[in-house]
């Protein structure tokens, strides 16, 4: 039987943003509550980690949630990413891996669950959470993806897509044999612009509280 388990790799020593996956909205849950309780919800999630240097983070974690201490090193702006997961792929043992961030909380289970299906199919070696982009997109101060002379409709652009962050799934193989988190054949799970939000600075963080604030009006949960 297929084991996953769900890692929320976490360091409170944040550039941009310090301390940025325990900061409250107004309701004053901190942030890392809210990817929690979306990974409890996906039934197919045998084990969710929280994966963090610093044992304070136990403070902040969910019942159901577990904690898995890391070391230091990792936390070094200079360590690769993928060597986070190489390490928490050595230290918990799984078939698959789900990914995710304290720094996406509109991530709905649904798509974590659509992703698990199609990777744990076979139809695909991995999973990405993306969302499409329907912009002029310029690079060296040349168009990209359109042309100066006939600018399309938007809705027209050749489609493109975009890494939100918020969510991969991979196997213990893949991360293992090649030190990364994306195959060669990825399933693209497509999210909503809400779903695709990403805090990193305080711009990010004052507009994911406000969203928050309306979605809490909407639908009376928080």
């Amino acid at each position: 039987m297929l084991r996953i388990a769900a890692v929320v790799p976490i360091k409170l020593n944040n550039e941009r943003l310090p301390n940025k996956n325990i900061l409250p909205f107004d309701n004053g849950q901190p942030l890392m509550k809210y990817i929690q309780k979306t990974l409890l919800e996906v039934k197919t999630i045998d084990d969710i980690y929280i994966y963090c240097s610093d044992e304070s983070i136990i403070n902040y974690q969910l019942p159901g949630v577990k904690f898995k201490k890391r070391s230091e090193y990792l936390d070094h702006s200079a360590t690769p990413f993928n060597e986070v997961l190489y390490s928490f792929a050595h230290d918990i043992k799984a078939d698959y891996y789900v990914l995710s961030h304290a720094t996406a909380p509109f991530l709905k289970s649904e798509s974590i669950q659509r992703g698990l299906d199609m990777v744990t199919s076979g139809q695909y070696d991995s999973a990405i959470g993306v969302q499409r982009v329907h912009d002029f997109l310029w690079r060296e101060g040349k168009p990209i993806n359109f042309k100066v002379d006939n600018i399309p409709r938007t809705q027209d652009l050749p489609l493109i897509y975009a890494e939100t962050c918020g969510l991969y799934i991979y196997s213990r193989e893949l991360i293992l044999r090649e030190r990364r988190r994306v195959g060669s054949n990825p399933y693209f799970v497509e999210l909503s612009k809400i779903e695709s939000m990403d805090i990193n600075d305080r711009d990010d963080f004052i507009i994911a509280n406000s969203v928050f604030l309306e979605l809490s009006k909407l639908t009376g949960r928080i």
